[in-house]
């Protein structure tokens, strides 16, 4: 994987080329390469070795001094302490804020490391997140109390939004957060970290929410402020976002000793990520009265009714970070089907020397289909990850390029999020399928990590937003904002790729079906569009987005080609490898886009006709 991770980095995406900016000046390759380095050797030390230990000795509750508390392997601790030490939760931040104020590109190239070494120890997604929105949102006080905590690895974060109740529907959530105001009547709204509010609600699906890995647990948490009759402001309109620490913190950013009023409700077990802990939180139920009084404290983040908006900024990396998670996922399982075919013998040659019992078997690896699975697992997972890859250079891009260059990539994340949450949650989950049956009956056992990868994998399809509310983004919001400036944009990406590759010997084949791919999808749009009705249009959103991201891995990896032909014959195995990736990927799958463009395109209407009761 790292020779792969270096190509896409120096041959691809030029990252290098980043230390002319002002922001990067202080680095070089050699330091690009050393942070990587070092992140694969603690992945290698602390993570990969206890990734089936933390699978079977899950999160569990026991009873302490202060409340419920949740008990973690000895590894996973030390697996946090490492990555903490190794300063990658501040990696893209200030010198000043003891960060490395390293490229995005670079930090989710070490980011998966760790993903791909156990994804259920897991790295510092949450935290960093949680951290980058308060400094993009938070005011002076709250930048520095939590942000910087919480980058220095002292602090660990949270982002609260679901709710038993309302699962993905967060304009359905009841988390109330009122002014506090004591029993003299006075309120604490001009409090140093932030107007203050009391909370009373419960948060569900809560990743990391109880622990003893830091000092401090800071939850983001989505909530509505009531009107003055009481009632609830109904839709998004009326979601704010407020700090509720788990521990009660001074102005000055100590711990003050008491328990804010958020208490453990319960574990929830899920089929796979068994070593993250997941729970039910309850906020304000009296268990704890900071202050005397029940109701958690939380402070305000932004504006009231803001909340939302402000709660993207966390959304849309943490979708980023799940699609890496779920690459990372399908690399693993395609490394070890792939050892396991080189070493296994089994079966004969097909013909007639195949047929003759006392001839040795031959291992795996040499039978066409056994060959076709893994093709297909390359494809799946070093497609996603250059990708991820390519959204983290715009995300550089976004923050340092000059005006219009930094426009246009902001403007192209936007319409390339969906995908680089859902595609590699979709696909390399089924690299993952194909890795278990290349092992056969001993893929299902847990004597090979395989089985353990797929579990894992399954979660990434509804992390951080269902591939239906993915689909919905890219069709209902994505490619038709703007008056489809962003869809335009990324055909004009493609189209450049395209008269690149035509002019290449090999590659001319490969532009022209991608030329033809973009045309259909851009008809199936319009046509989806065509009569104007959202129910219509979008009924089909999901096989719109299989077929959109599709064209995107598609156009991926003729980028990726062109990356290998220019390389020379210095590395022959790699750019073969990546070459022959292309072609399985223009061959086996490109051609599945017409089928599902063809129900966008005409607006089928059999699922949304279909009634109830003929189930």
């Amino acid at each position: 994987m790292r020779e792969t991770v270096d190509f896409l980095l120096r041959d691809w995406l030029r990252v290098a080329e980043l230390t002319a900016r002002p922001r990067f000046a202080e680095h070089s390759a050699e330091t690009f390469a050393q942070v990587l380095d070092t992140c694969e050797r603690i992945a290698r030390e602390k993570y990969a070795p206890f990734n089936r230990l933390v699978d079977i000795e899950e999160p569990r509750v026991a009873s302490g001094p202060d409340g419920e508390r949740v008990i973690l392997p000895q590894a996973t601790h030390d697996a946090w302490a490492a990555y903490a030490e190794s300063g990658m939760l501040a990696a893209a931040q200030d010198y000043e804020l003891g960060g490395m104020q390293l490229p995005y590109a670079v930090e989710a190239a070490a980011d998966a490391f760790f993903a791909k070494a156990s994804v259920s120890i897991g790295g510092g997604l949450l935290t960093r997140g949680n951290a980058g929105l308060l400094m993009a949102h938070g005011t002076e006080r709250q930048k520095q109390v939590f942000a910087a905590t919480e980058f220095s690895g002292r602090w660990s974060g949270t982002m609260c939004l679901s709710e038993p109740q309302a699962g993905s529907s967060l304009s359905d959530i009841l988390t109330r957060a009122e002014p506090d105001i004591d029993a003299s009547g006075t309120d604490f709204e001009s409090d140093p970290l932030g107007p203050r509010y009391r909370l009373r609600g419960n948060k569900m699906w809560i990743s990391a929410g109880e622990h003893e890995l830091t000092e401090n647990i800071i939850h983001l948490v989505l909530a509505k402020i009531p009107r003055e009759d009481g009632t609830l402001v109904p839709g998004t309109r009326g979601i704010s976002l407020f700090i509720v620490p788990k521990k009660m913190v001074s102005a000055e950013g100590r711990l003050t000793g008491e328990r804010n009023d958020v208490a453990l409700a319960g574990l929830n077990h899920k089929c796979g990520w068994r070593g993250t802990i997941n729970t039910l939180l309850n906020f304000g139920e009296g268990k704890f009265k900071p202050g005397g009084r029940a109701g958690a404290v939380g402070y305000l983040v932004g504006r009231p009714g803001e909340g939302l908006r402000c709660m993207f900024h966390m959304m849309n990396e943490a979708r980023i970070g799940v699609g890496l998670a779920a690459t990372m996922l399908g690399m693993a399982g395609y490394e070890a089907s792939l050892e396991y075919a080189k070493n296994r013998p089994q079966g004969r040659p097909i013909g007639p020397a195949g047929k003759d019992p006392s001839l040795p078997q031959v291992r795996l690896i040499e039978h066409a289909d056994i060959k076709r699975m893994l093709l297909a697992q390359k494809s799946y997972a070093e497609g996603a990850l250059a990708l991820e890859l390519y959204c983290a250079r715009l995300v550089d891009e976004a923050h340092t390029g000059e005006a219009a260059a930094a426009k246009e990539a902001a403007l192209l994340l936007e319409v390339l999020t969906p995908i680089a949450k859902s595609w590699p949650s979709e696909w390399c989950l089924e690299a993952n399928s194909l890795a278990i049956q290349v092992l056969g009956g001993y893929g299902y056992t847990r004597d090979f990590p395989v089985e353990q990868y797929w579990r894992d994998n399954r979660l990434n399809m509804i992390h951080e937003g269902t591939h239906g509310i993915q689909a919905l983004d890219l069709l209902g919001r994505k490619v038709v904002m703007d008056g489809g400036a962003g869809l335009k944009l990324l055909a004009t990406r493609v189209s450049g790729t395209i008269e690149r590759a035509g002019h290449v010997d090999g590659l001319a084949e490969a532009a022209n079906a991608l030329a033809a791919a973009l045309q259909k999808v851009g008809a199936a749009t319009k046509a989806a569009w065509a009569t104007g009705n959202p129910e219509e249009a979008l009924a089909n959103a999901t096989p719109y987005l299989q077929a959109f991201g599709h064209l995107v891995l598609a156009w991926i990896w003729l980028e990726v080609a062109l990356a290998a032909a220019a390389a020379g014959e210095q590395r022959p195995a790699l750019k073969q490898g990546k070459l022959a990736a292309m072609r399985y990927f223009y061959a086996y799958e490109l051609p599945r886009i017409d089928a599902w463009l063809g129900v966008v395109a005409r607006r089928e209407p059999l699922v949304r006709e279909m009634r109830e009761e003929w189930f």
